[in-house]
């Protein structure tokens, strides 16, 4: 009888554990939701049995019934911008999630620059960094960072939890997401959420699936993780680790900062990215394409390898797809530091391009001036360009930064004179010119900007 006992007590304790309902870490107390759309969440139950959700922001309940592996998932209506909300899920044992707010909701992902803390790397501080990080807190910026995993297997959940922002949570948060997310809710004036998915290091093939490389033969998928020195650069292995499990999880859109890891391989980068882009917006299924803006490497001194300014042209080249937009970072480089201080640049450079193309709002400059194309007579080279409706600016209207060649390809410091939205080039070296380049070096300090003071990229107008 008590064996018997024993095991009727066991049996009823197996079922109350699984009759708790269980949620990935990302839905939890403190978390923002995206606002005027349709959300989801997911989770585990009881296998078979009806579950409850319950949002408090229009008082409506909602119900499903778990599958028989106990998985089930909501879609449902958020309404504008606000909070603190409750949610209450329930299959006959409730789990209330409370303190959430319905805002701006944004994925940020890329390698090191991106996941670099606002405490900084050693010996490498966040110019301005600890002031802004005693000022940090605010609890309609709420933060989330997930855990590095790398796996061939595709997970469901991630390790993290959502926090509001304050010194003690913020240092440790991403610098180019805070800056980011900080211009944003200052700008709206409604809760913004923000997600860290980032690995130092990292390739972009690593944070792409099998689909999403299937255009790209020389990107290997190993079928074992056995023997993997570098997971983090790895095809496959950070998506099906740090980005499969958010899948669904609604939000307004992408911001990245990677790239140094493909500069050997900048012939493809360009092509990836549109991959992978177009990729996880086809994962997502949002009724609106997800808006990917971007971080274009800053200048380094690189010791060896490939010009660096090539995949900065790539990068050029991406940013020209739909629902995208590249921060030019020319004057922020360090020559010996490939994690630049300024991160707030960087940051804010991006929400200047979501304030203005994803919300709408006129009236500031969040592009800098693109290359368009040469005109030559006799010695002189007029580089023309488009996004500069207010012109040009240089100290003293020259730059230092300009080379031309002519058919021999040899390049030679020029002289360039900014005219407006023009630049007039010449070199004594070069009495025939038929090709010029700005800043197509690996570490340089960018010297000519749009008037809105975001600097231009490098360019070059060969193909050599």
């Amino acid at each position: 009888m008590k064996k018997l006992s024993f095991l009727l007590l066991f049996a009823f304790m197996l079922t109350a554990l699984r009759a708790e309902i269980k949620l990935p870490a990302f839905f939890s107390s403190d978390m923002v939701l995206q606002q005027q759309t349709t959300a989801n969440i997911w989770g585990k139950a009881t296998p078979n049995k009806q579950v409850t959700l319950f949002t408090s922001w229009n008082l409506k309940r909602y119900k499903t019934t778990a599958d028989q592996d106990g998985n089930w998932k909501f879609s449902f209506a958020t309404t504008k911008a606000g909070g603190p909300y409750t949610i209450v899920i329930s299959d006959g044992k409730s789990v209330t999630l409370n303190n959430i707010m319905l805002g701006e909701v944004w994925l940020c992902s890329g390698q090191s620059n991106m996941e670099m803390p606002m405490k900084g790397n050693q010996g490498q501080p966040i110019e301005g960094g600890n002031m802004d990080i005693l000022k940090s807190e605010n609890s309609k910026i709420r933060l989330f960072r997930v855990t590095r995993k790398a796996t061939l297997e595709a997970q469901t959940d991630v390790a993290g939890r959502w926090e509001e922002a304050m010194p003690v949570s913020v240092r440790d948060f991403s610098a180019t997401a805070y800056y980011f997310g900080r211009l944003l809710q200052e700008t709206l004036k409604v809760p913004v959420g923000l997600i860290a998915s980032s690995w130092g290091g990292s390739a972009i093939e690593a944070w792409m699936n099998e689909e999403m490389l299937a255009a790209f033969p020389q990107a290997k998928i190993p079928q074992t993780a056995e023997n993997i020195k570098n997971p983090h650069q790895t095809p496959t292995m950070l998506y099906q680790g740090m980005i499969h499990p958010l899948v669904g999880y609604a939000i307004k859109g992408v911001i990245w900062y990677q790239g140094e890891s493909n500069r050997e391989r900048y012939e493809s980068y360009a092509a990836m990215f549109k991959s992978m882009t177009d990729g996880w917006r086809a994962q997502w299924k949002q009724e609106q394409p997800i808006p990917f803006y971007f971080c274009q490497i800053a200048p380094y001194g690189y010791n060896g390898g490939v010009n660096s300014a090539f995949l900065r042209e790539a990068q050029q080249k991406a940013a020209k797809e739909p629902h995208t937009g590249m921060a030019v970072l020319m004057d922020t480089g360090e020559e010996n530091c490939i994690h630049p201080a300024k991160k707030k640049e960087a940051g804010e450079r991006m929400a200047l391009l979501a304030i203005t193309k994803t919300y709408n709002i006129t009236g500031i400059e969040s592009e800098s001036p693109e290359y368009k194309n040469i005109e030559i007579k006799d010695n002189q080279v007029t580089v023309n360009f488009d996004k500069a409706p207010l012109g040009l600016y240089a100290k003293n209207n020259e730059s230092n930064l300009f080379m031309l060649a002519g058919e021999d390809k040899v390049f030679y410091p020029a002289k360039a004179k900014v005219q407006r939205n023009k630049v007039v080039v010449t070199s004594d070296s070069v009495p025939n010119p038929v090709a010029v380049r700005y800043a197509f070096e690996n570490f340089v300090v960018g010297d000519m900007f749009g008037m809105g003071g975001l600097p231009v990229s490098s360019f070059r107008s060969d193909t050599w």
